[in-house]
């Protein structure tokens, strides 16, 4: 994956100026203060927001896990939300429900199949969003501040989870200890890199400033 020369302009301020960037590594964490651009760098990748200037190559399936997964839910049961983008590719119900229940049962999720969105915690509805997006089929996983609402558990699940998904995954976060394994460490600062390097180090640079 690389960005170019990437430029973006959002209400007349400068997000980031020819910003390049190759990213082979299959567990980047992007860290810097709000305002800092990694949202906007993740909502780049994804596609919601186009460059003004400059060149992405990234894959085509990339799957995005925001903040607030009520944002990102739409349907009443976790089946049907799990196989919607399925069944939109064209696959029949009862495959989706299969491929469905095999994906939460490797995840030890199979007693989720047939409980209703709204009755599921916080760290189940994070899940189910990123168990969506890998039945999907993404290439790629984004996650923005994924554990920022979530208990000590959950994030600890959902650590567990990111840690072992078969496909690279960048995460944009404030919590470092998410990001203590992970192989490379993006430090921004209005919309320009200030560091990268390996998580250790630049975990710790970032808590001594």
């Amino acid at each position: 994956m690389e960005l170019l020369r990437i430029s973006l302009k959002r209400d007349q301020t400068n997000v980031f100026q020819s910003l390049s960037l190759t990213l082979p590594e299959r567990r980047i964490g992007l860290i810097g203060p709000n305002g800092s651009g990694k949202s906007s760098l993740l909502r780049l990748i994804k596609g919601i927001l186009k460059p003004d200037a400059g060149e992405l190559r990234v894959p085509n399936r990339v799957g995005f896990v925001f903040q607030n997964p009520d944002h990102q839910i739409l349907f009443p049961t976790v089946m049907e939300e799990l196989c919607f983008g399925l069944i939109d590719q064209g696959v029949s119900k009862l495959e989706a429900e299969q491929k469905a229940g095999a994906l939460l049962a490797q995840y030890n999720l199979l007693q989720l199949k047939d409980k209703a969105t709204h009755e599921l915690s916080d760290g189940q509805k994070q899940l189910l969003c990123i168990l969506s997006v890998l039945l999907d089929g993404a290439e790629l996983l984004l996650l923005d501040e994924p554990c920022s609402s979530l208990d000590r558990r959950s994030t600890e699940l959902i650590v567990q989870v990111i840690a072992g998904l078969p496909i690279p995954v960048m995460m944009a976060t404030h919590d470092l200890r998410l990001l203590k394994d992970f192989d490379r460490i993006i430090w921004l600062e209005s919309g320009a890199v200030l560091h990268d390097g390996n998580a250790q180090t630049l975990i710790a640079a970032y808590e001594a400033q």
